[in-house]
């Protein structure tokens, strides 16, 4: 006898994510009836609308967590997915767009009012990036990079060797994490916003920088220290920046960092809505064929770890 898994779709219910649980043979169900919940549509104070004691797994819309850690929600009896690597492809395709606009100097061309051909340019061929949190948009984006000749320098967790990185330092160990920021012509920001990973990159982080190098950020704005970053571009520590994510976000208007001629804030659209979904159609399937399989769900939460 097949198994079956009854599953909830809301607040909200796409047609998309409703398709994929009927995809990945789960049947659609009332939240009172469900064993499964796939979360979309709402903040984390409304999951407790649609809990109930015989709820088994949640499915969460986004790769970071920390609004549900701060919800207070994540309870136990219930384990709980996130969406981490589901849009990997597409943010590291924006982490790459905006490193190419860092090095041809886009950021200055795009304001400027007269014929002027703006210093600093360079090639992102041949150079050194660094990643900081090499997870799956992290290797994604080393994929991308390879026709570039780069040499990645990579940052993660356990310090496990990443393929395509040269060389692969532990997040705790400091002095590697000092040689990946004075080697390294780009910076990319790719690590889970933790309490540990709050303002990573503050002045002293910049201060270690190449002084034509370029930050950029596409993992949450809670990792870079606002302030010293708009005085580390003021004072030319650092080449220029690119933010797909800020803090404080949404940037207020009038901020300098919209102004800055080395500085390009998109307003975190690295995963823009229209491809959102089609992507968490596709992890909910997946999840939900794993949870009725009986086999390990992608992106398991660990709220110690804060992802």
């Amino acid at each position: 006898m097949e198994k079956s898994l009854k599953v909830h779709v809301g607040p909200a219910a796409p047609p998309e994510l409703e398709a994929a649980v009927v995809a990945g043979g789960g049947e659609l169900a009332p939240a009172e009836e469900a064993a499964a919940l796939v979360w979309f549509g709402a903040e984390p104070s409304r999951f407790p609308e649609l809990d109930h004691p015989d709820l088994e797994w949640v499915q969460l819309p986004s790769a970071g967590i920390e609004s549900w850690l701060a919800s207070g929600v994540l309870r136990e009896g219930v384990r709980f997915t996130s969406a981490a690597g589901t849009y990997a492809q597409t943010v590291a395709e924006h982490a790459l767009g905006l490193m190419l606009a860092g090095a041809r100097q886009l950021p200055a061309m795009a304001r400027a009012e007269s014929w002027q051909r703006p210093d600093r340019m360079r090639s992102l061929t041949g150079s050194t990036v660094g990643i900081i949190g090499a997870g799956g948009i992290g290797r994604a984006l080393i994929e991308m990079l390879r026709p570039f000749g780069v040499t990645v320098l990579a940052v993660n967790r356990s310090g496990k060797p990443v393929d395509g990185a040269e060389r692969t330092w532990p997040s705790e160990d400091a002095d590697g994490m000092r040689q990946v920021l004075t080697e390294s012509d780009f910076v990319v920001v790719a690590a889970p916003a933790t309490t540990r990973t709050s303002k990573l990159i503050d002045a002293d982080v910049l201060s270690a920088m190449k002084s034509d190098a370029w930050l950029v950020n596409i993992a949450r704005g809670s990792l870079v220290d606002t302030e010293a970053l708009v005085r580390a571009l003021e004072e030319e520590e650092i080449g220029g920046a690119a933010l797909d994510v800020t803090d404080p976000e949404p940037l207020p208007d009038g901020h300098p960092l919209f102004s800055h001629p080395r500085a390009l804030i998109s307003p975190h659209t690295a995963n823009p809505q229209s491809l959102l979904l089609p992507a968490l159609a596709r992890r909910v399937q997946e999840n939900v064929r794993r949870h009725i399989a009986g086999e390990p769900l992608l992106a398991p939460i660990d709220p110690t770890a804060g992802y």
